[in-house]
């Protein structure tokens, strides 16, 4: 069915449009706020149809919040109100909540991290990311319908699919501090695959010694795949000899 308005669901170019579409609606707008209004500090991460502002100031956040809207009228969009909050995040927000007897920060999800803060071990401020419970829950429950689909395969073939979904999972989860979360994520594979493999047969069930070695062979551990943001923004050059 054609259409004269938007993009079609599920098309390949919907994205595209889209990225283009928001980089004159949102984008440039935003850039000349900043430059224009805003008197503190200002941070834009958008991908796709996600994005995050920050503000050094919150007066500053509530009134570009205004403008946006009425910037997305313009254009006949409207901002997701369920997914559309202010939350008071940074070095500072722990102490002035407990000043106000709030309680802890909140926190925020974007791109399947959840967004909260903490502490370095030497008491400095550092923005956790941690993978999202919710998309882990329903990882699982993927893994599940495939790992009973796959219940009569040879554990090697089983154990090669697993490992190469673990490393993708780290590809893209393996963040500095998030190795509680990659790890409990491994055990809960671990532990599906041993019901699945139980199973199996009524007369031989595999005990968990024996699926303790098959996890050890085929399950890799976690690793950081990612480095630190100061690391990731580090320039370093190396000087030359003099010509001679």
């Amino acid at each position: 069915m054609s259409t004269e308005e938007g993009t079609p669901q599920g098309a390949s170019v919907s994205p595209l449009l889209a990225n283009i579409y928001l980089h004159y609606v949102l984008d440039l707008w935003a850039q000349q706020w900043r430059h224009r209004r805003a008197g503190g500090d200002m941070i834009i991460v958008r991908y796709a149809d996600d994005v995050v502002f920050g503000f050094q100031n919150r007066a500053e956040a509530v009134r570009f919040l205004e403008d946006l809207r009425e910037r997305l009228l313009k254009f006949n969009l409207e901002l997701n109100e369920a997914k559309t909050r202010l939350i008071e995040l940074g070095r500072y927000a722990a102490g002035n909540r407990r000043k106000r007897r709030e309680g802890k920060p909140d926190s925020f999800n974007f791109l399947g991290f959840t967004h909260l803060c903490g502490q370095k071990r030497n008491g400095k401020f550092v923005v956790l990311r941690h993978t999202m419970r919710k998309r882990l829950r329903r990882k699982c429950k993927e893994l599940k319908k495939e790992l009973r689909r796959r219940m009569h395969h040879p554990i090697p073939a089983v154990g090669r699919w697993l490992k190469s979904v673990l490393r993708g999972h780290y590809n893209y989860y393996g963040v500095p501090r998030n190795g509680r979360a990659m790890n409990a994520f491994r055990y809960d594979l671990g532990r599906l695959w041993f019901k699945t493999l139980r199973r199996r047969s009524q007369k031989f069930r595999i005990n968990w010694d024996r699926m303790a070695r098959i996890i050890e062979r085929y399950l890799p551990y976690p690793k950081i795949r990612h480095p630190y943001p100061e690391q990731r923004m580090r320039v370093i050059t190396q000087g030359r000899s003099p010509v001679r």
